[in-house]
């Protein structure tokens, strides 16, 4: 039973090769953002008001692409071995890639209510929008700050 316990580690691997493949799905669809970003700055030779908004869909999507990268490193350092990256890619922990999700929805959310403040049409969905974001950011920088295992 001890030998099955210890190589069910292995089981994480689903989790692993299941997130490197949206990881790699997202930095394609950050790349194909770029790409019509591009056509779009040239076709309207700067001028389109959408632009700006298009560009901050591209931070969008690769922050996304990034958190899913580091969550499929971090899972694999914390089930399976070792890995050479750099220390801020990796938890040694599940505490510390909660804590990193946790901080990369506060980055989203942030992108996601300057793109919805760059379109804002009703004032009033705006604020209850930024209250909401305000409210949830700090719950979670509070999960970060006070949840943390000395």
């Amino acid at each position: 039973m001890k030998l099955i316990l210890e190589k069910s580690k292995y089981i994480a691997i689903i989790g692993v090769i299941s997130l490197l493949f949206a990881s790699l799905a997202a930095f394609a669809w950050g790349t194909l953002n770029t790409v019509n970003t591009i056509f779009l700055v040239i076709s309207s030779m700067g001028n389109d008001k959408a632009i700006t908004v298009q560009f901050i869909e591209i931070v969008d999507s690769f922050l996304i692409a990034t958190a899913l990268l580091i969550f499929t490193v971090s899972l694999y350092e914390l089930f399976i071995g070792k890995l050479d990256l750099p220390e801020w890619m990796l938890a040694h922990n599940l505490y510390e890639l909660k804590a990193k999700l946790s901080s990369m929805i506060v980055l989203v959310m942030g992108v996601k209510f300057l793109q919805k403040l760059l379109e804002v049409k009703d004032t009033n969905d705006l604020l209850r929008t930024g209250i909401a974001t305000a409210l949830m950011s700090a719950v979670l920088i509070a999960f970060g700050y006070f949840g943390k295992k000395d």
